[in-house]
């Protein structure tokens, strides 16, 4: 069963747990997006505007390729290693 809005809903096709598996593995598949390629210049760009934001302390909204998925953050810049490739985002509640 379902809860949706103090209702119950019955899912017809997931009502074996083996099923329900079989079935979200197959949905989480469909919703997969391929990894999205950058150009020279836009890593660039992406790059310069990382270093902005570090410096003058401005939120970003960090949207970033992750398993089949576009997931997106949003926080203040810590830290940026180039050499690496990672940064560190500070998220804070409320912002």
């Amino acid at each position: 069963m379902h809860h949706d809005r103090k209702m119950k809903k019955w899912r017809p096709f997931a009502s074996i747990p083996e099923q329900y598996i079989g079935l979200q593995e197959v949905i989480n598949k469909q919703a997969e997006v391929p990894q999205p390629l950058l150009t020279e210049e836009q890593m660039e760009q992406i790059n310069f505007i990382l270093i902005e934001a570090l410096h003058t302390n401005k939120k970003v909204y960090l949207t970033y390729y992750k398993q089949g998925q576009i997931i997106t953050e949003t926080g203040f810049i810590q830290f940026v290693d180039s050499l690496k490739v990672y940064l560190i985002l500070l998220m804070k509640k409320n912002i």
